[in-house]
């Protein structure tokens, strides 16, 4: 028996999923440069659920 997550992603916090930047609306640019929340991914990880 394994004691990996089977649902983790390596590289990706458990209980987080990935999201559209709402800064930059996930173009990965603001005001002609990189967007600082994504870093110019635009995409970010947003926790989910609850409890």
């Amino acid at each position: 028996m394994s004691d990996q997550n089977p649902e983790e992603v390596p590289g990706k916090p458990v209980g987080a999923g990935e999201n559209i930047c709402r800064r930059c609306e996930g173009s990965g640019r603001i005001e002609g440069g990189e967007c600082p929340d994504c870093g110019g991914t635009g995409k970010v990880m947003t926790p989910i659920g609850g409890g």
